[in-house]
C-alpha cells in the first residue's frame, strides 16, 4: 500500500529514540510529526497511529539507546518505555501537547467522543461528521475553506515541548540542527494538513483559503485553559481576560451559534497576546513557572463544528414614490412610523431566495421619511448572512420584479446584480464624494421677483456653515460642518407668487431643509438670508445621487 510505505518512510527517516521518547510521555504522532519538521499529505494518513509507529520503530531502536527517566520528574524509566508505548496502544490517552485536537479525540457538549475509539481512520470519521453538519444545512458550495481556532494554552505547551524538552534532551544531536533550520508546524497548519484531503475526497471540492464557505472547528479545554494564570501574571503582560461564553455543542450553523463558539473557543486570552507574552519571556523564566513536559490532562478538547458563508452582497439603486415610507425599519415606543420601511421591502424579497439567515441593508446616504427618492435612485446593498444558496442571474431578476410589484410599487429597485466584499467599502468612499440633486417646493414670505429667480441662478460653488440641526441634535454630535452648493435654479410654479421649485446641487451631507429655513441661524447663508426674508421647505425630493459604486 502507497499510503502506507509513505508514512512509514516519513517514520524512519526520524530519530527512533526521540520518537519512541516522545511517545512514552504522552506526545501523539502527528504532535511528533509536526515538531520535527515534517510536511504534506502523511498527516491526513489513517495509518498513522501510536501502534504503527511502534511497530515500525522496534526493530530500529536498542533499548540502551530509549532515553532514561528520573522519577522525580514524572516520567517513566528505561524499563517501562516500552510498556508505557503499548498501554497508549490499547486505550489511546489525550495528546499533552494539542490536547487531543490532532487525535480527533474531542468531544461534544454531551461528553461523547466524535470519533470512535480503536479505529484507525479517525481523520475520515471527522470529515464523515462535517459531512452530516453540511446536509443538515442544506449549503451550496464549489469550494471551502477550513477554519481552526484551538485553546490559546497549546501555545504554551508546545513551547514547553519543543523549545524546552526536545532542546534539553536532544540539542546537541545533529539532526536537532535541522529540526531547527527546518521548523515546526503549528497545531493549525498540522490539523488543516490532517483534514483537507479527506474533506476534499469525501465533499468533492476543493479547499481555498478565498472561498467564501467555511467550515469552522471551535476548540476549547477549560481544565487545561486554567494553566494560563501563570502568563496572566506575568510582568511583562498588560492582558485582560476576555469573558467566557456558555459551552454549546454542534450547532446547525446559525449566526448566534457561530458568535457564541469563537466567543467560548477564545476565552482567555486570546492566541496572539499569548504568543507575544511568551516571546517576552526568557527560556529559564518559562521553565520555572511551567512543567516542562506539560502535565496529562484527563480529557480532550471540546469542539464545536459550524458550516456558514461569509456574507454576500446584492447591489442596486432604489427609488422611493412615498413621503410614508422610511429607509430603515423606524420604531418609537414600540409604534411603527410609517407604512413600511425600503429595508424591509428590499431585503424581506431577497433573503429567501439566499436561504440567509438574516440580512443587513446598507445605503449611500438616507433620505426622512417624508423625502421621495427619484431620478436614477441611491446605491444601496443588501448584505446577506450565511447565504445557503448563491443566486443565479434568473434569481436576481426574479428579486427584482418581486420588489418592484409589491407594497403598490412604492419602493423600486434597478440594477440588482451581486457584487463583491469589496462594494461597501466602495460605497462608503464614494458616499463621501458624491454629489446630490434635489427639487424642492419652497415658500417665501413676499412676493417672488424676477430679480429674485436671477440672484438664486446665478449662485454657484456657495459655501455655507451648517451647526448639527435642532431635529438631530438628540442622536448627533453638536458640531459645526462647512458644505458647498454647486449651483441652484429657481423655477416658478404657474398661479403662485410666494412658491418656487428650488433645484439645487449639493455636497454629499448637506441638510437641505435647514439650508432652506435657516433653522434659527443655526445653517448660514440660507435661501431665507440670501433672498431677504422668512424661507421655509414644503417638500423635498431627492432627485439624483451622483456615485458609481458598482459598475
Amino acid at each position: 500500500m502507497e499510503e502506507e510505505k509513505a508514512v512509514k518512510s516519513t517514520v524512519l527517516a526520524l530519530p527512533a529514540a526521540a520518537v519512541c521518547d516522545l511517545l512514552s510521555i504522552g506526545v501523539c504522532p502527528r504532535c511528533i510529526f509536526r515538531n520535527f519538521g515534517v510536511r504534506g499529505d502523511v498527516y491526513s494518513s489513517c495509518v498513522l497511529s501510536i501502534a504503527s509507529l511502534s511497530s515500525w520503530l522496534k526493530p530500529s531502536v536498542n533499548p540502551v539507546e530509549l532515553p532514561k527517566f528520573e522519577e522525580n520528574t514524572g516520567s517513566m524509566k528505561v524499563k517501562d518505555s516500552c510498556h508505557s508505548i503499548e498501554e497508549k496502544i490499547s486505550r489511546e490517552e489525550t495528546c499533552i501537547v494539542c490536547l487531543g485536537v490532532l487525535q480527533m479525540l474531542c468531544v461534544d457538549q454531551n461528553q461523547e467522543l466524535t470519533t470512535c475509539k480503536g479505529k484507525i481512520n479517525n481523520m475520515f470519521e471527522a470529515a464523515v461528521a462535517i459531512l452530516k453538519t453540511l446536509q443538515t444545512e442544506g449549503h451550496q458550495f464549489d469550494s471551502f475553506c477550513l477554519e481552526v481556532s484551538i485553546p490559546s494554552v497549546v501555545l504554551v505547551r508546545d513551547r514547553a515541548l519543543c523549545r524546552l524538552y526536545i532542546k534539553k534532551k536532544y540539542g546537541s544531536e545533529n539532526w536537532f540542527q535541522d529540526v531547527m533550520v527546518t521548523g515546526c508546524l503549528s497545531v493549525k497548519e498540522a490539523l488543516k494538513l490532517s483534514l483537507t484531503k479527506s474533506l476534499e475526497d469525501l465533499l468533492g471540492r476543493n479547499s481555498d483559503m478565498n472561498s467564501s464557505f467555511r467550515i469552522a472547528l471551535f476548540y476549547k479545554h477549560m481544565e487545561a485553559s486554567l494553566e494560563l494564570d501563570f502568563v496572566h501574571g506575568s510582568k511583562e503582560n498588560n492582558l485582560k481576560r476576555r469573558k467566557t461564553g456558555e459551552s454549546i455543542g454542534i450547532h446547525n450553523g446559525n449566526l448566534a451559534a457561530i458568535d457564541a463558539a469563537r466567543t467560548t473557543a477564545n476565552a482567555g486570552e486570546s492566541f496572539a497576546a499569548i504568543q507575544r507574552t511568551l516571546n517576552s519571556m526568557s527560556e529559564d523564566d518559562f521553565a520555572k513557572k511551567y512543567e516542562c513536559p506539560p502535565n496529562k490532562v484527563h480529557e480532550p478538547c471540546q469542539i464545536t463544528s459550524l458550516c456558514y458563508r461569509t456574507s454576500i452582497y446584492i447591489g442596486g439603486r432604489y427609488l422611493k414614490y412615498s413621503r410614508n415610507v422610511s429607509q430603515t425599519c423606524w420604531m418609537i415606543d414600540d409604534e411603527r412610523m410609517g407604512e413600511a420601511s425600503v429595508e424591509e421591502i428590499i431585503g424581506n424579497a431577497i433573503l429567501p431566495y439566499l436561504r440567509g439567515d438574516k440580512y443587513k441593508f446598507h445605503a449611500a446616504g438616507r433620505e426622512d421619511i417624508d423625502v421621495r427618492m427619484l431620478g436614477s435612485g441611491r446605491p444601496f446593498l443588501v448584505e446577506v448572512l450565511n447565504a445557503r444558496v448563491i443566486p443565479t442571474n434568473a434569481d436576481i431578476s426574479e428579486m427584482e420584479t418581486k420588489v418592484n410589484n409589491s407594497k403598490d410599487g412604492i419602493v423600486k429597485v434597478r440594477e440588482l446584480k451581486r457584487v463583491g466584499n469589496d462594494a461597501w467599502n466602495l460605497m462608503r468612499e464614494g458616499e463621501a464624494e458624491k454629489q446630490k440633486q434635489y427639487a424642492a417646493v419652497v415658500w417665501i414670505s413676499r412676493t417672488l421677483t424676477d430679480e429674485d429667480f436671477k440672484r438664486i441662478s446665478e449662485i454657484k460653488e456657495l459655501e455655507i456653515e451648517q451647526k448639527t440641526p435642532i431635529r438631530v441634535l438628540h442622536r448627533r454630535s453638536p458640531l459645526v460642518r462647512k458644505r458647498l452648493i454647486h449651483w441652484m435654479k429657481a423655477e416658478s410654479i404657474k398661479g403662485s407668487s410666494q412658491y418656487f421649485l428650488l433645484h439645487l446641487c449639493t455636497q454629499a451631507g448637506t441638510y437641505i431643509k435647514e439650508f432652506v429655513h435657516g433653522d434659527l441661524g443655526r445653517t448660514y447663508p440660507n435661501v431665507g438670508s440670501l433672498l431677504g426674508c422668512v424661507a421655509e421647505i414644503l417638500q423635498l425630493d431627492v432627485t439624483d445621487v451622483k456615485m458609481d459604486c458598482f459598475d
